[in-house]
């Protein structure tokens, strides 16, 4: 497979098309201060992009995750040409490379970065190389996208972060949510009081399976099952929960102070050093919770992210929500039938409302018309539309203009060291408040 143009239209995407809805709304203005990252992303500026692009980008970690960027930026030929793979593990190499037989090959990133062709670089390497990797590309004087989390310390995430703000160089990270257009809707629909005031946070992302890849000889062990060795990984937190966290500082637009919960290998007993299963507690100053939870080896209730309001609900994975109250024609017919059918003959009522108190009287409604709800989170890659695609071409944008998108590095470093403190607290068995010499001036708490 090579580049083409053939694709054209797959530029002006449905994240475009969202945004230039809202700027024709009323108060498009208002709601797109509320995800300032996405001003950068606007159709006009694209066009403005398209015209002295395309962005040459090379590739750091040819595994599953930098093939999965492959495919993607083959898909956007106008804004994003990948002319550099590089990966340290020939097999993944080649495989790359047949994807883009063009593009040039090294098995040092240094070698990579010496390349003056290159405008922007993509890191998709194990979790302990992404400081090392980022603070070389900013060095080199190229754009950055690395995958997530920002880093496997708490130091390293203070490096990198002073290092991005004395530079001039884009850097994004892949908190795709950020660019999902039913999760900016969500965002939206809560900072405008959809479901009144937030009272609290519950998200989980359960699996069933043992996170590990076949090891065609043992010596490579470590090397393809970083995930499962703290040397290389954080474990599910930074690899999983650093996502939904995220989530929830957005919506409050504030940051936990402090963390407590347990962690251990309750099932996968193989040889991993890293937690297979997490339970904690994220507490903010003014009393509200986030309860996190994740584990591997049970994927009944899969992933979700739920915002619950005063007045409602929001379940974000799900492109949904719910209502306390609602008056929706669906809802009160529901409700006659289960009169007629004698629900309530054994069901304690709740005021007068009449409402059983039952989740099911919760009548779902759409975030957005036609969106697909992912909740399994099983994928070890990445899913169709959520998001991936949109921040990939967003960081391909920002490699030509070089404007920087708002937030997306604040956000990256508060999800990885509120990680970083949830491990910490699992591995003490204490309460972990957030670092003074941690903090940044965007944090509010």
């Amino acid at each position: 497979m090579t580049q083409n143009t053939k694709d054209t239209p797959e530029v002006d995407l449905s994240l475009r098309r969202f945004i230039k809805g809202l700027g024709a709304a009323a108060g498009g203005a208002v709601l797109l201060s509320q995800t300032p990252w996405l001003t950068s992303c606007t159709p006009e500026k694209l066009s403005e992009a398209v015209s002295e692009g395309p962005a040459r980008i090379g590739i750091i970690g040819t595994g599953s995750r930098g093939q999965y960027h492959i495919h993607n930026l083959l898909r956007m030929p106008l804004v994003g040409k990948i002319v550099a793979l590089c990966d340290d593990y020939a097999p993944n190499l080649e495989a790359a490379s047949a994807l883009v037989p063009s593009a040039r090959k090294y098995s040092d990133y240094r070698k990579l970065l010496e390349d003056k062709e290159l405008d922007g670089v993509i890191i998709a390497t194990p979790l302990g190389s992404h400081a090392r990797i980022t603070l070389d590309c900013l060095s080199a004087g190229k754009h950055c996208f690395c995958e997530k989390a920002m880093a496997l310390t708490m130091e390293e995430c203070k490096q990198v972060y002073s290092a991005y703000k004395a530079s001039d160089r884009v850097l994004f990270y892949c908190m795709q949510r950020m660019y999902d257009p039913k999760y900016v809707k969500a965002f939206q629909m809560i900072k405008t009081g959809l479901i009144g005031d937030v009272v609290g946070m519950r998200c989980h992302w359960f699996r069933n399976a043992d996170w590990r890849r076949p090891v065609p000889s043992p010596e490579l062990e470590r090397r393809i099952n970083w995930r499962l060795y703290r040397e290389s990984s954080a474990g599910l937190m930074t690899e999983l929960g650093s996502h939904q966290i995220e989530v929830c500082t957005i919506v409050t637009g504030l940051v936990p102070e402090s963390v407590a919960g347990f962690g251990g290998i309750v099932y996968w007993k193989d040889g991993r050093e890293v937690y297979d299963s997490v339970s904690l507690t994220y507490r903010f100053a003014d009393g509200r919770n986030i309860a996190y939870e994740s584990l591997i080896s049970n994927k009944f209730n899969g992933m979700e992210e739920q915002i619950l309001g005063k007045d409602g609900t929001v379940d974000l994975s799900k492109g949904v929500y719910y209502l306390e109250d609602d008056r929706s024609v669906y809802g009160v017919r529901r409700l006659l039938d289960q009169v007629k059918e004698g629900v309530f003959a054994s069901v304690p009522t709740a005021g007068p409302s009449w409402r059983p108190e039952l989740m099911g009287d919760h009548v779902p409604h759409y975030i957005l018309a036609n969106s697909t709800a992912k909740v399994s989170g099983e994928s070890m890659i990445g899913a169709d539309n959520d998001g991936s695609f949109e921040i990939l071409e967003a960081f391909c944008q920002s490699c030509i203009t070089g404007e920087k998108a708002a937030n997306v590095v604040e956000e990256a470093y508060c999800a990885t060291i509120l990680c970083l403190m949830g491990n910490e607290a699992m591995d003490t068995g204490s309460v972990v408040k957030m670092p003074e010499d941690c903090k940044i001036p965007y944090m509010k708490f």
